[in-house]
C-alpha cells in the first residue's frame, strides 16, 4: 500500500504521486513517512528528500526548509524553495555560502535573531552543496 507524496515550493509542484517511503530531514534528525504513519506536523531543516519504490530511492529533491504534514495514507511537503537534486548549481550553491559568510561576519554580534537566521540560512546552503556535489 503506497503513500501519496506532494512536494510544493512556492513556484510549483514539484511531485505529485505514490511512493512506498519518503525520507526527509526534519529539524531533529530525518524521519521516513510510510503508510500507516502515525498523522504528524514536522519542521524541517534544509537537506535532502528522498523517494523510494520499495527499498530503491528513485528520486531525490533539496528542499531548503519548510514544513511536513504527514497521515497514514499522504505525505505533503510544503518547502521554502525545492529543486530535483541533479539540477543543483554547486557553483551558484558556492557563491550564496561566500556571501552569507561575509553577512555574518559583518553582522551585529548581539543581534541573536539576524544571527540565528543566517545561521539557518548557511547550513541550508551547506547541505545543498553537500547535495550537489554527491550527485
Amino acid at each position: 500500500m503506497p503513500i501519496k507524496v506532494e512536494i510544493i515550493s512556492p513556484e510549483k509542484v514539484l511531485v505529485s504521486r505514490d511512493v512506498d517511503m519518503v525520507v526527509m530531514p526534519g529539524e531533529e534528525g530525518d524521519i521516513a513517512a510510510m503508510p500507516e504513519h502515525a498523522p504528524m506536523m514536522l519542521l524541517l531543516r534544509g537537506g535532502t528528500v528522498t523517494l523510494y519504490d520499495g527499498e530503491t530511492p528513485t528520486d531525490r529533491y533539496f528542499v531548503g526548509g519548510g514544513f511536513a504534514d504527514m497521515t497514514q495514507t499522504r505525505c505533503t511537503i510544503l518547502a521554502d524553495d525545492a529543486v530535483p537534486v541533479t539540477e543543483i548549481s554547486v557553483d551558484t550553491a558556492t557563491a550564496r555560502l561566500e556571501e552569507l559568510t561575509e553577512a555574518w561576519e559583518a553582522a551585529d554580534k548581539s543581534d541573536s535573531a539576524r544571527l540565528e537566521g543566517l545561521m539557518s540560512k548557511i547550513q541550508s546552503v551547506r547541505a545543498e552543496i553537500d547535495a550537489g556535489a554527491g550527485n
